[in-house]
């Protein structure tokens, strides 16, 4: 039975510094090659302070749940990756100082043919930390599969 008590406790912050080079390459491996991802000039000239993050590079900041992973009673063993979104409240911008916090947003038990799982859905907020304002929310969901019966015991 899962712990409906854990659902509000957070880790502890973790600042990431948003670099050009890092914005590079991660659009260079998703394929997408839009200048504003690229180039300075061509991201100024859209009215960026500099080259804009890709949708999907907030996932570079997935450490951030690190420090709140460690406080749940997840077995590595079993964890699967439910899936994530994100939603963005200003652009994700090189040079930017993004401090994340994440905080456990719902816990859920669901029960299937392989038998019982535990959800846990881990939501990290992104702020920019020369303004505190937030610049996106990612939430990802855990899901933890029950032991097999030989290890429950």
């Amino acid at each position: 039975m899962v712990d409906k008590s854990l659902i509000g406790i957070e880790g502890t912050p973790v600042d990431f510094e948003v670099e050009k080079g890092a914005i590079r390459r991660f659009a260079e491996a998703l394929g997408d090659l839009n200048p504003i991802y690229l180039d300075e000039a061509a991201a100024r000239k859209a009215g960026f302070a500099s080259v804009v993050a890709p949708p999907t590079f907030a996932t570079t900041m997935n450490e951030a749940a690190k420090p709140l992973r460690e406080k749940l009673p997840l077995d590595f063993r079993r964890i699967l990756h439910g899936g994530m979104e994100f939603e963005y409240f200003a652009p994700l911008t090189a040079g930017m100082t993004v401090s994340c916090t994440a905080r456990l947003a719902d816990v859920y038990e669901k029960s299937g043919g392989s038998g019982k799982m535990e959800f846990y859905v881990i939501e990290i907020i992104g702020k920019d930390s020369a303004t505190e304002k937030p610049v996106f929310a990612s939430r990802s969901t855990v899901i933890m599969k029950e032991a097999p019966k030989d290890e429950a015991a």
